[in-house]
């Protein structure tokens, strides 16, 4: 396993991560299948497990608290997040000093450990001052509740200003940013956000690398009866497996088996060679998918592959001066 600096604080992730989103919790795979993914994962040297409190609205917080009592605290980094509505509370939901006291509460006892190594705000909240959330993030982590925070889909100027505030009340500032990253989709992140994280010391670690399982080239000629296709809005889905961009998974899937490796492999390796990204979290249904996973870490992206990636993707944003 490689591991990677999480932006400039001194916290160590491995480079491919696995996530609860979808999954775990939830009714598209059971306890056990879920355990024997996520033994897997650590055992092979996986180390930061991503969950957020709206995943199977708090199952998978208690999942992965049952699995991972098995192993060691300290060697484990694990991740929440909180933003989005968790009931008809009127205050169960956003930024708010009050809901993230809550939230991170309610965390701790779903996960029943002592503190969460890393915690994230889900989405930027326009009904509360960036000071709040900041004020109270840093109470968290003298408290010891949380050790490092972080911000999910947060635009650049929004993760700056969040350092600013930080800076003014002398406050544990981010350390991370999650955004959607992959061969696909990469506007959001390759410009001004990658560039301001880069400044700030921010660590990228970055969701969907598979693009919802399109990088694998499991769609390229039509959609398997066991897919996750067939368990989300298909209307949603059907942008993902457009035209357009199957035609660019199936180069990637023929330079792949050129190279000797996998339609997937090649596009977590594309996502992990982004200095600015120290994690790509993946999903796991299977404990086979973990390992298929982790042969990304073997491929080697030379500037002749990086080039014809390129000329494949034809989607490479333009450079921010």
């Amino acid at each position: 396993m490689e591991y990677r600096r999480l932006g400039s604080s001194g916290l160590k992730v491995s480079a491919i991560s696995i996530g609860a989103w979808l999954t775990y919790g939830s009714n598209r795979i059971d306890f056990d299948a879920s355990a024997q993914c996520l033994r897997a994962a650590v055992e092979q040297g996986i180390n930061f497990i991503d969950v957020a409190d709206i995943y199977a609205y708090g199952r998978a917080e208690e999942v992965v608290g049952k699995v991972l009592k098995d192993f060691k605290r300290s060697d484990l980094v694990i991740s929440t997040k909180a933003f989005w509505p968790m009931s008809d509370n009127i205050n169960d939901k956003g930024l708010s000093r009050k809901h993230l006291f809550e939230s991170v509460h309610k965390s701790l006892r779903r996960f029943e450990v002592d503190y969460i190594d890393l915690f994230f705000c889900h989405r930027f909240d326009d009904e509360t001052p960036v000071e709040e959330t900041v004020r109270a993030l840093d109470d968290l982590v003298r408290q010891g509740k949380i050790l490092y925070w972080g911000t999910s889909m947060w635009e650049a100027p929004h993760i700056r200003s969040a350092v600013q505030s930080a800076q003014r009340v002398n406050a544990y500032r981010p350390v991370t940013e999650q955004p959607l990253y992959n061969m696909l989709d990469r506007q959001v992140v390759e410009g001004d956000l990658e560039k301001t994280c880069l400044e700030l010391g921010i660590g990228l670690v970055v969701w969907s690398p598979l693009a919802q399982g399109v990088l694998t080239g499991k769609y390229n000629n039509g959609v398997p009866e066991d897919s996750r296709a067939k368990n989300v809005d298909l209307n949603w889905f059907s942008t993902q497996i457009s035209e357009e961009r199957l035609q660019k998974v199936r180069g990637i899937t023929a330079l792949a088996e050129e190279m000797g490796t996998t339609t997937a492999s090649l596009a977590l390796a594309w996502a992990m060679k982004n200095q600015a990204v120290s994690s790509v979290i993946t999903g796991a249904t299977k404990p086979a998918h973990v390992a298929e996973n982790l042969k990304a870490l073997d491929v080697k992206i030379t500037p002749e592959i990086d080039a014809r990636i390129e000329a494949i993707l034809q989607n490479k944003p333009p450079a921010v001066g």
